[in-house]
């Protein structure tokens, strides 16, 4: 039950995190692309949000996940873990990295969809 559970959890997750990449770069930058008709169009602030979105996902993705994963595996258990363990103490510093680089996505989220609703009350 707990693998089956894990693999559903896993399997989520990997399709949030693919349609956020999906709709963040293909559904809004070619849409801009598409509507503008001008690359220079990929350079507005509300672009560059969009950009740093997927910069930072990359990076909690491919430079701090992995190493959260290898820690899990070498405590076994986080719960069971001694408090003062120095595994506990490294997980839980990349957990901070990894909240902080995650609320930087949310934010810059925020921000584009700001710009954008700006940017679009200009054009009126």
């Amino acid at each position: 039950m707990s693998t089956l559970l894990r693999t559903l959890e896993f399997l989520s997750l990997s399709l949030w995190l693919g349609s956020d990449v999906f709709l963040s770069f293909v559904v809004i930058l070619l849409a801009r692309l598409l509507r503008t008709r001008t690359l220079a169009s990929l350079v507005t602030p509300a672009a560059l949000c969009v950009v740093l979105m997927i910069l930072l996902t990359v990076v909690s993705q491919h430079a701090v996940n992995p190493k959260m994963a290898a820690l899990r595996v070498q405590m076994g258990s986080i719960q069971a873990t001694a408090a003062d363990s120095p595994l506990l103490a490294e997980f839980s510093r990349l957990h901070r990295i990894s909240v902080t680089l995650e609320s930087g996505v949310l934010l810059a989220g925020f921000a584009a969809m700001y710009l954008m609703v700006r940017e679009l009350a200009s054009m009126r």
